[in-house]
């Protein structure tokens, strides 16, 4: 194994000469770089990961704290995180936090310990605390931490814009928006706000259905499209995410009800699921890869202590379906 005192004397330099050519640092000359890097060339030296990173002060390693990779928004966003961080040359740790006790305590904590080069945060987390005064870089993905850690995010706002313009044109009287639990609050929180707020000043009713605290499992998702149906049944809207709307799509038809003449349904977040099978869904779909690729680009300018002029919004588009 070729280590780095043979590249120095193939070169005629000191090995601290070697380091600093391979880290790019301080100065060395033109004629000495290039006969280093001859040098490492010939003897087919290849740098050792551990001992650059040492030197750099960087793992070239990031953490991803999401819910659970198993739900479509998530998992979706996890492949997107990955692959823009492969891009730019890092590598991804992945903790999902469902049922999973002190995990993300655990991964702060590596963190802390400087294993990481920093953090995506994006799970349910009610320990809020564990992020504050950390020394390395984290980044929220729609979730509100703290004052100091800043977030990347859909423009909510408008997808809550676009969801009532939808129910207008379709002429909705009663509109049920099915909401995440009122534990935690979300930048996601305002496509609910504004659409009704919008709803209600066009003569709307619109009531809420709120689901429970990080519960992703099936039986929950069709558990509340059944109370919605039965504590609503002349609702002729429904707002909710992805897996939400398409139980309801589900027990409406369970229930013998036309979608969309009876009831129109839309769901906000747009990933593949919406656009299987034989009644895809309309959606307001968030622009999942784009918003993986500015996370990323958000956390490596922090990580390089650079500044980073893109905005931390991305705007979301209307998915036309058959169910509104």
């Amino acid at each position: 194994m070729v280590r780095i005192k043979d590249v120095a004397r193939e070169a005629g330099v000191a090995p601290s000469t070697v380091s600093l050519v391979m880290n790019k640092k301080g100065y060395v000359s033109e004629e000495t770089r290039r006969k280093v890097e001859a040098a490492m060339k010939k003897l087919h030296y290849v740098p050792s990961g551990v001992a650059r990173s040492l030197s750099l002060n960087r793992t070239n390693t990031i953490g991803v704290i999401m819910p659970s990779a198993a739900h479509p928004f998530f998992g979706e966003l996890i492949g997107e995180l990955e692959t823009a961080l492969y891009n730019a040359g890092y590598k991804m740790v992945l903790c999902c936090t469902h049922a999973k006790d002190n995990a993300e305590r655990h991964f702060v904590e590596m963190l802390k310990r400087r294993n990481m080069d920093g953090i995506i945060m994006g799970a349910h987390s009610l320990d809020e605390g564990l992020y504050d005064n950390l020394e390395r870089p984290v980044v929220a993905f729609d979730r509100y931490l703290n004052d100091c850690i800043p977030i990347v995010h859909c423009d909510h706002c408008q997808g809550g814009k676009l969801a009532a313009e939808t129910f207008l044109r379709h002429s909705c009287r009663h509109v049920v928006e099915i909401v995440g639990s009122s534990i935690m609050k979300t930048p996601a929180d305002d496509y609910h706000r504004v659409a009704a707020e919008i709803l209600t000043s066009q003569g709307v009713k619109v009531d809420r259905i709120e689901r429970p605290w990080n519960e992703p499992s099936y039986a929950s998702f069709m558990q509340i499209a059944r109370q919605l149906f039965a504590d609503y049944p002349d609702a002729d809207g429904i707002l909710g995410a992805d897996l939400s709307v398409s139980a309801c799509l589900y027990v409406a038809q369970e229930r013998g009800l036309r979608v969309p003449e009876d009831v129109k349904l839309l769901a906000y977040d747009g990933t593949l699921i919406t656009q299987m099978g034989t009644q895809p869904l309309t959606a307001i779909r968030q622009p999942i890869k784009e918003l993986a690729e500015l996370t990323v680009c958000k956390l490596i300018a922090m990580i390089k202590g650079e500044q980073d002029s893109q905005p931390w919004m991305i705007a979301p588009t209307f998915q036309p379906g058959a169910t509104c």
